[in-house]
């Protein structure tokens, strides 16, 4: 998922990229803690190489370390996740239109093919499955601009909100989706800078952006009530 490294040089970067791909797919639970040795024992590690990642982690906002060695997904508000949604429309609306005079007829098939994937996903109604494939669309758009400044912020800012998407996408179901990757691919085969944007800004939007304080508790308080 993202781009990760083929071969891991260290077990620390390992780890690492481990728990953040299991963040991104919503595998940490907002509201519920889990210790160091639960996670090294998880991964088959020593509780070193989850220190080092954890420190990294944290200092990307996607987790918070208590004092009794446990780990938690940071608590979120309405007001921090519509900031949020709104960096993330800034970076990712710039690293598109960056990326677009990049991309040739290829690279737009590739996108169109991961698109299909996210269609599937949303079909058989399998969130983890729509989770890491939006993000691996957005993704691979990004990665064809000079964005190598830019793409370290938009995957904080995924870190930070992709737990509470797989908890909406639990409680409410994906049926409300709308693709509006069709319209990205569509401005891109155009290349209608200000379609692509519109494109990706409602796409951002649309889906955790549309999360108000009553809804976001609910989800959360849903998603605490269904781990034993």
């Amino acid at each position: 998922m993202l781009q990760t490294p083929t071969e891991f040089k260290t077990q620390q970067e390992r780890v690492y990229f481990q728990l953040r791909e299991a963040i991104l797919c919503g595998r940490f639970v907002p509201g519920r803690d889990v210790t160091l040795r639960g996670l090294a024992e998880m991964l088959d590690v020593s509780p070193m190489p989850i220190r080092e990642a954890l420190r990294r982690l944290t200092a990307e906002n996607a987790l918070a370390l208590k004092d009794n060695r446990r780990v938690t997904v940071p608590h979120m508000t309405a007001t921090r996740l519509e900031q949020i949604v709104e960096a993330r429309v800034a970076l990712e609306t710039q690293a598109a239109m960056r990326a677009l005079p990049h991309i040739d007829a290829t690279q737009l098939e590739a996108l169109k093919k991961l698109d299909d994937s996210v269609t599937q996903a949303i079909e058989i109604q399998d969130a983890e499955a729509y989770i890491r494939t939006n993000l691996e669309f957005h993704c691979q758009l990004y990665s064809h601009g000079p964005n190598e400044v830019i793409m370290p912020l938009i995957e904080s800012l995924w870190l930070q909100s992709a737990p509470f998407m797989r908890l909406v996408l639990n409680r409410i179901g994906l049926g409300y989706i709308t693709d509006r990757h069709v319209q990205a691919t569509d401005a891109i085969a155009n290349r209608d800078t200000l379609a692509l944007k519109l494109a990706i800004a409602s796409d951002i939007r649309e889906g955790i952006g549309a999360l108000g304080q009553e809804e976001l508790e609910a989800a959360i308080a849903a998603g605490q009530a269904a781990q034993p």
